[in-house]
């Protein structure tokens, strides 16, 4: 299983970033895939996760700023990040997990990207 994010960079407040997750070695259709982001210093936290039946959560933070989405085809995992805050700076982690469902919670995870970085300027 390897998970390998990209699209990270530096925006300004307002703006639009869409991370990509590109998976490998899995079938997607048998995984929960999350996004997750930490900043230094502070614990990870959930932002969003999708799921086989195509369900999805989101974190209060993330809820009608951001969408999750996958392509089975491609076997890609994106976030779609609209209206971007100073506070959604951190670095982003796709997540993977061989269950139909679990909670959008970073323990319930067992395979990891390396991370992309999101810095929002004020």
């Amino acid at each position: 299983v390897e998970l390998l994010e990209s699209g990270g960079a530096f925006v300004q407040a307002g703006s639009s970033l869409t991370l990509s997750c590109e998976t490998s070695g899995f079938d997607l259709d048998d995984y929960a895939i999350g996004w997750f982001r930490q900043v230094p210093g502070n614990e990870r936290e959930e932002v969003s996760c999708v799921y086989s039946s195509d369900g999805v959560t989101y974190a209060d933070s993330a809820m009608g700023r951001f969408t999750i989405s996958r392509e089975r085809t491609s076997n890609m995992v994106y976030l779609q990040m609209n209206n971007l805050k100073p506070e959604d700076t951190a670095v982003y982690y796709c997540a993977a997990v061989e269950r139909y469902w679990v909670l959008c919670r970073d323990y319930e995870f067992d395979y990891w990207g390396h991370g992309t970085e999101v810095t929002v300027s004020s």
